[in-house]
């Protein structure tokens, strides 16, 4: 039985968009990288007044351009997935529609194209095109890690934000409006760049007790730091798996197992 024209129509669209072990799909994928590089910097260079004076009208036609080319890949995207939506509303799928959408909004909001620095995000898809497996595989088990310990994270940044609160409001109390820290909120802003080590420096404690307090929150704060770290790790620890570039034709979704044949999303046979 001859598979019917629109399905065979489909499946051949589907290979060349989404695959990148064929030869035709590979040097899709690398021409449509290159174009995303070019669009980036076209956009980067728009945001210098004296490019933008001299070259304004070319960059505008250019972004149009790789916007409207971006737009016809994004259509054909959609027609070539057996379940569009599955597309639509994976990672992939929100950064293609994210790529598109600043320059159109930009005719009714003007300087929003300047968002479309997100395409860079598009450029993820070398690791599928230069065939890095172990470094896809590596990002799942991130992804992976970061999912199973979430909860532990959340709990972790709960008694965070309860430990500013607290050193904050005990540092309004010690230090008091006229040494700078004219509120509780400026001081819980204070705590927390103090806790995270980064030190703008725009307010210091100036009495001695305010300067203890301080070097025991700067203290607490690089052990705070590792704290995350380890809990992923952990997680990392226990998860080991290998997964190859093989997208699924109704889907799209490419995390599968070597020894997969069907897709564990939605059941496909790939």
């Amino acid at each position: 039985m001859k598979p019917k024209p629109k399905q065979n129509f489909r499946n051949k669209f589907h290979e060349v968009i989404f695959e990148a072990d064929t030869t035709t799909g590979k040097l899709f994928d690398l021409v449509l990288i290159v174009s995303i590089i070019l669009s980036v910097i076209a956009v980067m260079l728009d945001s210098v007044a004296s490019i933008r004076d001299q070259y304004g009208r070319q960059l505008y036609f250019i972004e149009w351009t790789f916007t409207i080319l971006f737009s016809i890949e994004y259509i054909l995207r959609i027609i070539s997935v057996g379940k569009p939506l599955k597309y639509i509303f994976s990672f992939y799928g929100i950064v293609d529609f994210l790529a598109i959408a600043p320059t159109y909004l930009s005719l009714f909001f003007p300087g929003t194209q300047y968002l479309l620095v997100i395409r860079i995000l598009r450029v993820l898809r070398v690791f599928r095109v230069l065939k890095f497996v172990q470094y896809i595989g590596e990002a799942q088990l991130l992804t992976q890690a970061l999912k199973a310990s979430s909860k532990k994270i959340i709990v972790f940044l709960f008694t965070v934000v309860t430990l500013v609160v607290i050193l904050g409001s005990m540092m309004y109390l010690i230090e008091g409006e006229e040494n700078g820290f004219t509120s509780i909120p400026v001081s819980i802003y204070w705590t927390i760049v103090t806790l995270t080590t980064v030190g703008y420096g725009d307010i210091s404690p100036q009495t001695n007790f305010g300067q203890l307090l301080a070097s025991i929150i700067m203290i607490t704060g690089y052990g705070i730091i590792a704290v995350p770290t380890g809990i992923v790790t952990v997680e990392m620890g226990k998860l080991k798996r290998r997964t190859n570039t093989q997208s699924c034709p109704e889907c799209s979704a490419d995390d599968h197992d070597n020894d997969a044949v069907f897709c564990k999303h939605c059941g496909t046979k790939l």
